[in-house]
């Protein structure tokens, strides 16, 4: 079977930075839906598309076709009170609670997802946000091997993901949970134990 629309691609994967020193290679493939559900990078997938098992490449994504340019208004300083103890560099929060609301501005970034921040420096009473992904302004290269190909199931394709395999997407944009403003604490620690990059 080749890899084309609505097939489930088992892919193996080095993720590194473009010199050579290595970001990211789990011991378990990702998984994901071929054909456009932004299981992975638009480039990624047109260099697999029509590929066998077994088929493995090497290629270079610039930022713009990655986790985009580095945005330096992404950056934000926070009364250290709103947030939990203890607080460490590296831990991430989803979203950041604001003091005021804007209202009548243009909203149609309702739907967007809220952004991930990384705590970048702490003191007595501040924190230093950063709202880029980590890999962010980054050229990045990848390694990817082709272990397995099968067609997708139908409550797959209506889904966007695999059965079980959403969470393997090079940090892609995962839109299950929807909802939630709220302010998380710890999706990932400094310990960054999560297989993906969030």
């Amino acid at each position: 079977m080749k890899i084309e629309k609505n097939t489930v691609v088992s892919l193996r994967y080095k993720l590194t930075d473009a010199q050579n020193n290595i970001i990211e290679e789990p011991d378990s493939p990702m998984v994901y839906l071929h054909g456009g559900y932004e299981g992975t990078f638009p480039k990624i997938e047109n260099l697999l598309d029509g590929q066998d098992v077994g088929y493995e490449a090497s290629i270079q994504l610039e930022p713009s076709e990655a986790f985009g340019e580095y945005d330096p208004e992404l950056l934000k300083i926070e009364p250290r009170a709103r947030f939990p103890e203890p607080l460490e560099i590296g831990m991430q929060f989803e979203g950041v609670p604001d003091a005021e609301e804007e209202e009548g501005d243009d909203s149609s970034d309702v739907d967007e997802e809220p952004l991930i921040y990384t705590v970048t420096d702490v003191a007595d009473s501040q924190v230093v946000l950063d709202g880029n992904h980590p890999l962010a302004g980054m050229a990045l290269r990848f390694w990817v091997q082709v272990e397995d190909i099968r067609a997708a199931t139908d409550e797959e394709i209506e889904n966007r993901h695999p059965q079980g395999g959403e969470g393997f997407a090079f940090g892609m944009p995962d839109d299950s949970d929807e909802g939630d403003d709220e302010f998380v604490v710890g999706i990932t620690g400094a310990s960054g134990s999560s297989p993906t990059l969030h």
